[in-house]
């Protein structure tokens, strides 16, 4: 019982737990502090939130969990020490269909930091035509860019949308107007009372593109020197009230955002928060003794050392060190064996992490459990036509049954096969849902599913179904 109490607490915990930034505490003045991990979740309340999605693969979620976790206990150490601590990279290993991207993905939105997913086989070796490693820590700098851009807005959503109150009261009354007449204008516009009135705006007038090497006309450069001698041009236009309030707030926030330094702040963030899934990395092995003068992958893995071990990148917005920064990396590794990577790198990666592949039991959980799983997701889209299709007990185990014995006896692409078995079942239903009855009911049990998948289970070359 005490146990149960402490993990129904964990979330609450979790939630509560703050991280304080001594210097960093946003102001009207200052910078915003970094609100990357300012609310850690415990590593019960991260594997707890991934059970919500994902259906076993406990060993990877725990050490996602701690990951996430070492990082903000990282940053309550004093400076001499956090400089000495550096993240624990993970490898997951597993067969397709298992999970690996679907824990990225899910990461990706638990953690309040910079984080990029990309796929290994991308990138080319340096020298190369093609994208180098480099461009890894490049993208994750314009993801936190537009995280931190996004926070500060939201912080002062609430400010701007009073500094845009008082302006459209001043356009529509004046600056000097008796007090109870704006009172009673402001409950007006706060009831929607002036939403049809029409308002004139400053708009900006942007800026005309060119083409490379295409000549400026002397009209665009008239207006080009106006505009450094007067400020930026603008326009007066005639708008509807929510349109011109929607387009006054936005003015407001540019100009806020435009106060802040940014670039300096994401930097921060991915230096000290970042975090890189990189998966498909199998696929950098080499299964072959051939050595020519084409891209090989190996050059790609020497180029991942350093970036992992920790290098400092130039980008258009500043150096960018990657030495804090994590990295996971996931592969199915059907070919080749993770000892077939460069030792270097192998060393580089030093949690190791199996993932197993699925059971009928778990295809099953998978079918049923998670919040947005597959049989949700058909009862929402036919729901839509008016048809309700219902799934018995029987009918979502034999789907269950159906692929995990389709992917036993065919190649095994775990929890894909679900979908290939949903959408064979329903395809009928779907295709003449729109021509049936409202409120027609649809029972999918283990006979209708049989039926739909009859030819699917009969056929020697299950080639249409695979994926």
């Amino acid at each position: 019982l005490r146990g149960a109490a402490r993990a129904a607490r964990a979330p609450e915990r979790a939630l509560s737990t703050r991280m304080e930034v001594s210097g960093q505490e946003g102001t009207a003045n200052h910078s915003p502090a970094p609100t990357l991990m300012t609310y850690a979740l415990t590593p019960p309340a991260v594997v707890e939130q991934l059970d919500r999605y994902i259906v076993g693969q406990r060993d990877a979620k725990r050490a996602v969990a701690v990951a996430l976790r070492n990082r903000w206990r990282r940053h309550q150490l004093p400076e001499e020490t956090k400089a000495e601590i550096t993240p624990k990279n993970i490898l997951m290993i597993g067969p397709t269909g298992c999970g690996k991207t679907e824990i990225a993905r899910r990461i990706a939105k638990l953690s309040q930091a910079p984080f990029i997913k990309v796929e290994a086989t991308k990138f080319t070796e340096v020298g190369f035509h093609g994208r180098d490693v480099d461009q890894i820590i490049r993208d994750l700098l314009d993801v936190s860019i537009q995280m931190t851009k996004k926070r500060v807005r939201e912080q002062r959503k609430e400010q701007v949308e009073q500094i845009v109150e008082e302006r459209i009261l001043d356009i529509l009354l004046g600056s000097e107007v008796d007090p109870n007449a704006r009172v009673t204008f402001r409950n007006m516009l706060h009831n929607g009372a002036l939403d049809s009135r029409m308002l004139d705006v400053e708009v900006p007038v942007p800026t005309p593109t060119l083409a490379h090497g295409e000549p400026i006309p002397q009209t665009v450069l008239k207006d080009m020197v106006q505009n450094v001698k007067t400020g930026r041009r603008v326009d007066k236009r005639k708008l509807i009230l929510t349109e011109a309030r929607a387009l006054m707030e936005e003015q407001e926030l540019e100009k806020i955002v435009e106060s802040y330094d940014i670039t300096k702040e994401a930097i921060a963030s991915v230096e000290t928060a970042g975090i890189v899934f990189l998966d498909e990395i199998d696929k950098l092995i080499s299964t072959g003794d051939y050595r020519g003068a084409d891209a090989s992958s190996e050059g790609v893995q020497r180029d991942l050392l350093p970036l992992i071990e920790g290098c400092v990148t130039t980008t258009k917005h500043g150096n960018v060190s990657s030495e804090h920064i994590l990295f996971i990396c996931s592969g199915a590794f059907h070919s080749a064996k993770p000892s077939d990577m460069l030792a270097e790198l192998q060393g580089r990666l030093p949690i190791r992490v199996n993932l197993q592949g699925l059971t009928e039991e778990d295809l099953y959980r998978i079918l049923t459990e998670p919040v947005h799983n597959l049989v949700v997701q058909q009862r929402a889209l036919l729901g839509t036509e008016g048809v309700v299709i219902e799934f018995t007990e029987c009918g979502k185990r034999e789907i269950a049954r159906v692929a995990h014995e389709v992917n036993t006896t065919q190649e095994n692409i775990g929890a894909r096969r679900l979908s290939t078995v949903m959408e064979r079942v329903v395809e009928e239903v779907s295709f003449e849902a729109s021509e049936m009855e409202p409120n027609s009911v649809i029972e999918v049990d283990a006979e209708f599913v049989r039926g739909r998948v009859s030819a699917l289970m009969r056929s020697s070359d299950l080639s249409r179904y695979v994926l």
